[in-house]
């Protein structure tokens, strides 16, 4: 049997790649995986530490609701304009190098936080930090598209995803100890500290990706001779059935100027903004009860550590059914579910179970998501594909927590953010799952 051969079972349920290529990838998975989890472990950390820094930077600095969520938002700007360019080069110059390069900038540019001085330092800085990580998450969506066949992504992409809450889940009690225990050291405030330590693991992780990552099957020393003719074969007929499913090979210039290619830009989008939202805004919602920096911290992490698990769940089974569309509109339905709540209560409790459900929605909703854009693009085409629907997604990043600081700064509270941000979600499958965009090719 050919090694990445594949047929339906008489059910009509999926099939399964059979035990030889199996083991390959397993063996991959094993080596790279870790290392992708890591990666974006620290880039989602770098990202969103300003949450916590705002704890006390924005008194320090006396920074508005509205000027912290422009702030906070701005960072995407500069991940939106190198977004394209980072990807295109990531292919050119092999995605080790690049990954690399993009990890110690974005490192630096994250200690440089602690120099803010006032609101256009804050912007310049942000906006310098999102410069610098441009190309990281789409660079690693092409890697592991490189590496792993679509009956695995789901799955892998929500492992890779697990960086999200895991940054918060163990960075947020760090942090909430810096904040409260670090101020005054060396002249320096706690959230300065905050973003001094915390941008120095980007730094020395890019060393270990250098020397560990390989940028693609046929180059893994680590793999034998037959296990890389096996796995190049894997990969090979992946490519040939998404090209064939979509009627050929797209080229660049026809990925970016593809009409699926900006709807699943503008679903990506919508559905960043309740990530995002939740990501900066968190801390200070759980502030409002009246609890220490490092309590904070301890309970900001809860709803994550449940989210990670419902995360990968979500995602296994989606890849154990290969059913997608309506694994994402349940997961989307559950994050606006979850903004509404939290905007609708006046008790901690209450306000958490709705913050639980919305991180558990938006963290599942995302990488099921990223299956779409695969099952589309192959090559060099997915690369530009996929980085234009990162960076036109990722805007909503800056929307959402913008959002939230407008609606706080006008009412005095954050309900009405989170209530349009409630709507705003629900946006999302309506346009991804509209005909042809959510159908997956199958192996047959």
């Amino acid at each position: 049997m050919n090694p990445s051969s594949a047929s339906h079972h008489e059910d009509g349920s999926p099939a399964r790649l059979d035990p030889l290529a199996r083991a390959v990838i397993d063996k991959a998975k094993q080596r790279l995986v870790s290392m992708i989890v890591g990666m974006y472990f620290i880039a989602y950390l770098d990202r969103v530490n300003v949450g916590f820094a705002a704890l006390t930077m924005n008194k320090d600095l006396g920074f508005s609701p509205a000027v912290y969520g422009f702030g906070a938002g701005v960072f995407f700007w500069g991940y939106f304009l190198f977004e394209v360019p980072s990807n295109i080069l990531l292919v050119r110059y092999g995605a080790k190098r690049w990954l690399a390069r993009i990890m110690i900038t974005w490192g630096l540019a994250s200690m440089a936080m602690a120099l803010v001085i006032g609101p256009m330092s804050f912007y310049a800085l942000r906006f310098a930090l999102g410069f610098a990580e441009a190309g990281l998450v789409p660079g690693l969506v092409y890697y592991m598209t490189t590496w792993f066949p679509k009956e695995d992504r789901a799955k892998v992409y929500s492992l890779y995803f697990l960086g999200n809450p895991l940054a918060t889940i163990i960075a947020a009690p760090i942090s909430g100890l810096i904040l409260d225990h670090m101020g005054g050291l060396a002249g320096l405030k706690g959230w300065q500290w905050l973003f001094l330590l915390e941008g120095i693991p980007a730094v020395l992780f890019a060393v270990i990706a250098w020397r560990y990552l390989t940028n693609r099957p046929e180059e893994a020393e680590w793999l034998t001779a037959s296990e890389r003719i096996t796995y190049v074969s894997i990969m090979g007929k992946d490519r040939e059935l998404v090209e064939k499913f979509q009627g050929g090979h797209f080229s660049l210039t026809q990925a970016l100027m593809s009409g699926r290619v900006w709807v699943l830009s503008l679903g990506y989008l919508f559905s960043l903004m309740g990530l995002y939202a939740l990501g900066f805004w968190m801390p200070q919602t759980v502030k409002e009860f009246n609890i220490s920096n490092t309590f904070v911290g301890l309970v900001v992490a809860i709803p994550n550590a449940i989210g990670a698990v419902w995360m990968y769940f979500w995602c296994a089974h989606s890849d154990a059914t290969q059913e997608r569309r309506w694994h994402f509109i349940i997961t989307s339905a559950l994050m606006s579910a979850g903004f509404a709540i939290a905007a609708l209560s006046g008790s901690l409790f209450i306000s958490m179970v709705g913050l639980t459900l919305g991180v558990m929605g938006s963290l599942a909703a995302v990488p099921i998501f990223t299956t779409f854009p695969a099952s589309l693009l192959t090559g060099t085409a997915f690369a530009g594909g996929i980085a234009l629907i990162n960076a036109i997604g990722n805007l909503g990043g800056f929307i959402g927590p913008l959002v939230i600081g407008w609606a706080k700064q006008v009412s005095g509270n954050d309900s009405g953010g989170r209530l349009i941000l409630a709507g705003l979600c629900a946006l999302s499958p309506l346009l991804v799952c509209a005909r042809g965009i959510t159908r997956q090719p199958t192996r047959r």
